[in-house]
């Protein structure tokens, strides 16, 4: 599960951003006390920072450089300032990204799906070559799955759902994890989408014989047992 922590003074905009943020099963933190933003970074060890540049007592341009001295997390600007200058130094200092307000929700969810996806989840797989469940083998750098010496060819897609499942075998994934890992960069995933991917990969399965293999869980999400 990640966690995010919001610096941003204006609370209408800080709250709301952390409601949707944990929609999607984000773990949310909200700065009460804005000297002390290094401070509650250090405590919370979050997996990306959202950061406004107008901020009380000392502005984002000096927090992140605060926070680059301890990690390279993901640090998305958003902020109301529009000079092309503000852009620029909020990316050399340190940011990964720059929104400016007022935003689209969708966009910031978007950006912070793939910063996250692109910082940890890809690094996480390519350090392991092969993930395995029963009878079943997942090679990652292939995208496929062999029963014995048959393969399986899976879609991008189908990868990534049966990565997530074989990952937390034998617990509840929820239906919104598995949304955000088939987020792209520019493309929404509805719970539609998820629900088509899910049956294909059964019928899959299926057809080697690994039947009943994903479980669906009403009203939380699926399980591979």
């Amino acid at each position: 599960m990640f966690t995010i922590l919001i610096v941003e003074d204006e609370k209408k905009i800080s709250e709301l951003v952390a409601k949707e943020l944990r929609k999607w099963g984000y773990v949310a933190h909200l700065i009460d006390d804005f000297q002390k933003v290094e401070e509650v970074f250090l405590h919370t060890q979050p997996h990306l920072i959202i950061l406004d540049i107008n901020l009380p007592y000392y502005n984002g341009f000096y927090w992140c450089e605060r926070i680059r001295r301890h990690s390279n997390i993901p640090i998305i600007f958003l902020s109301s300032r529009t000079e092309m200058m503000d852009m620029m130094m909020a990316l050399n200092m340190g940011g990964d990204d720059f929104i400016q307000k007022p935003f689209s929700m969708e966009m910031l969810l978007t950006k912070v799906h793939a910063l996250l996806r692109r910082s940890y989840t890809y690094h996480q797989q390519i350090e392991m070559d092969i993930l395995t469940h029963r009878d079943m083998t997942l090679h990652l750098k292939k995208a496929v799955v062999s029963i014995g010496d048959q393969e399986i060819e899976l879609t991008k897609n189908e990868f990534k759902i049966l990565c997530v499942l074989i990952e937390h075998k034998l617990q509840i994934v929820q239906r919104e994890e598995l949304m955000t890992a088939l987020w792209e960069d520019e493309s929404f995933v509805d719970d539609n989408t998820l629900t088509v991917n899910i049956n294909r990969l059964r019928r899959k399965l299926s057809d080697y014989g690994l039947d009943d293999y994903i479980q669906t869980k009403k009203g939380q999400g699926y399980m591979l047992v």
